[in-house]
Order: C-alpha cells, then structure tokens, then sequence
C-alpha cells in the first residue's frame, strides 16, 4: 500500500511503480487522453505530481519517438490504471520500467475521479507520495515544498542551432520549450537558433535574427524579471511570438498583470475562441498563470479566449509586429488546429526582412 497526501491533510490510496521513492511536488490533473510520454518528458511539467484524468494508462508503452526533452521532467505520476501487457510496434518498455529508469515514482489505483474533483473544488495544492501511511513529517514536507526558477533549469545550457537553412532567421528563446516546437519552424524553411534562458536582448539581436520566438516553459513568470526586461527589448526591435511561458513574459513586458488559476488548464483538449476569425480550435496547454483581463494597458487586445472559463488565450500588441498565445499550437501529444500561427508569424517575420530590403 501506498498514499499520497495532499498538504490540506487528504489523503489517497494506491500502489507504488516506478522508481518506489518518496516524490514532492504540485500536484495538477491532465485531461488528455492520449500523449502521456509527451507530457511526462514536457518541461512545463517541471516540479508536477500529475494526475492523469484518463483511467488506463501505459497501454502503448514508452518508444524512441515521442521526447519532448532528454529526460521525465514531472515529479510524479498518478494514474487509476496501469497497464501491465502494453502493446505498440514502436514499443521499446513499459511505462513502469521508464519511470524506474528515469528515477520518477508513481502511484496506480488511485481514485482519480475524487482527487481531480478535489483538486478543481479546493485548487492546485502540495502533494507526496510515499510508501506505506504517510506522516505528519510527510504533510510538512508537502507544506515545506517550493517551486522557484524552473524555467532556468529547463532551459538548455549554450546557444546552438537547430536549423542553418532557410531564408529567415529566427532566434528561440528556450525557457523549457517542447523539442517539437522548434520543429514546426523548421519545416516552415527557417534557419533556427536556440538561446539560453538568461541571455541578453543584445546577444540575441547580435546574432543577426530576423524574429524571436519566446518559447513556453515551467512556473511562475513574476519570478522571471530579468527576462521580462529583455523580452520587452526584443519586442520593441524585432517581430516576436510567444507562446505558453512566454506568453505571460509579453505580457508582463506590455504591463499585463498575471494571477495563479484555481487548477490551471492541463491537456489536448481545451477550446479556444479565435475572436477575429470566429472560430473554436481545440488546443494543447499546461499553465497554472494567466493574464488578467483587469483593464489590459492601451495597445494591447485581446485575440483568442477559452471557451470554458473565458480566460485570456492570446494577445496583439498593437504598434508592433508581435503576438502571443496561451496554448501551445504544436500540439504534442495533442490537436493541431493552430500550427497556421507559425505562418502568420513568419510571414510577417519575410515581410520585414523584405522592407528592410535585406
């Protein structure tokens, strides 16, 4: 037997597979209901206890494909079900030996359906997992735990490039950005270099950029000054799409204020309002942060809103060749009804190369 405890006291009992170890974490629920080793390898899951809203998973196994990076960045994982005979031709092991592999606990038989409806009743809270009754030690360790920085963590460690042809450059600023995100750019005939996390505004334009993408990543964007400060020069001297992470960091750079969700959006499957155009796409997303929409500044508007709870998915920044979203239009392992906005931003990113006459 095994339990996770929730830092209000609650508790939840399953079986332990993986790793077996004591795990800490925020504990959220994902609503997806495929794409699990992407989410388990998507940094913006960096420090996460993530319960899975689907009740069997593991049932295609882990393979050589699906990363979204080099390692299981969630904290944890918490499922109903786990499927002990997967079945999949690109099948290389279980999900159980992966987590095992990767040093990441997780716990199965858990009633899911009664954390996920505790979790949107009273929020996103600590959580543990542990083997056996959980302690009053445990609930303090739950209380005691603490996310800080997860962005600079996940991010890569030098600058390097992913593509050297194309007839645009873009430059990636890397917050914990998703492997396929920088693939879609790529496709799209750009050559493609990825920055550090830290990396000033003048090293990055220095590099002879055509456009930046600020890419999405893990946490709390308020904790991310010094980026907001070099987000806000590039805006001002290139064109720049945000999504996810950096979508809050444009925000915050065009003086949006951001509060924490109740229990954020988490899966492939959340709807969103394009108000221009609309129309309702069905998206990918992983956030805990959003923008407020408490009297945006002049010269910011909104484009694009969930369905279900009417949040801020997307802004414009007037004045500038620059635009965010919320959700992630990459989609893995998710829906890709929004990649035509890597086309939107890169045919504005060859127009202003083409005015500038370069």
């Amino acid at each position: 037997m095994a339990t996770l405890i929730l830092e209000d006291g609650s508790r939840f009992e399953g079986t332990l597979f993986g790793h077996k170890q004591p795990a800490t974490g925020e504990v959220v629920f994902m609503t997806g209901m495929s794409g699990y080793q992407e989410m388990l390898t998507d940094p913006a899951y960096r420090g996460q206890i993530v319960c899975m809203t689907y009740p069997l998973i593991g049932n295609v196994g882990v393979n050589d494909l699906d990363f979204e990076s080099g390692c299981v960045q969630v904290s944890g994982l918490v499922v109903s079900e786990l499927c002990e005979l997967p079945s999949n031709w690109q099948m290389k092991k279980t999900l159980d030996e992966f987590l095992d592999e990767q040093g990441v606990t997780g716990i199965c038989g858990v009633d899911t359906r009664a954390l996920t409806r505790h979790i949107r009743d009273n929020g996103v809270m600590r959580g543990r997992i542990v083997a056996g009754e959980a302690t009053e030690e445990d609930i303090a360790a739950c209380r005691a735990f603490s996310l800080h920085g997860e962005a600079i963590e996940a991010s890569c460690r030098e600058r390097h490039d992913v593509s050297t042809a194309g007839d645009v450059r873009i430059a990636v600023l890397d917050l914990g950005m998703k492997r396929s995100l920088t693939n879609w750019i790529v496709r799209r005939g750009a050559q493609v270099t990825v920055f550090p996390a830290l990396t000033g505004a003048q090293e990055i334009l220095l590099s002879g950029c055509d456009g930046v993408l600020i890419s999405a990543g893990p946490g709390n964007p308020e904790d991310y000054p010094q980026i907001v400060e070099t987000v806000k020069a590039l805006m001002a001297a290139k064109p720049v799409m945000g999504v996810g992470l950096g979508h809050l960091l444009m925000a915050l750079a065009s003086g949006c204020r951001v509060e924490r969700m109740r229990f954020g959006h988490h899966g492939g499957n959340q709807p969103v309002k394009d108000l221009a155009a609309g129309t309702c796409a069905v998206t990918s997303q992983s956030h805990l942060y959003a923008v407020s929409g408490d009297a945006l500044p002049e010269g910011v508007r909104v484009s694009h809103i969930n369905w279900n709870d009417r949040s801020i998915e997307g802004l414009v920044y007037e004045g500038r060749d620059a635009f965010s979203v919320q959700f992630i239009p990459s989609g893995l392992g998710g829906p890709f009804d929004t990649t035509a906005l890597f086309d939107n931003f890169l045919k504005t990113v060859r127009a202003n190369r083409e005015k500038a006459g370069v």
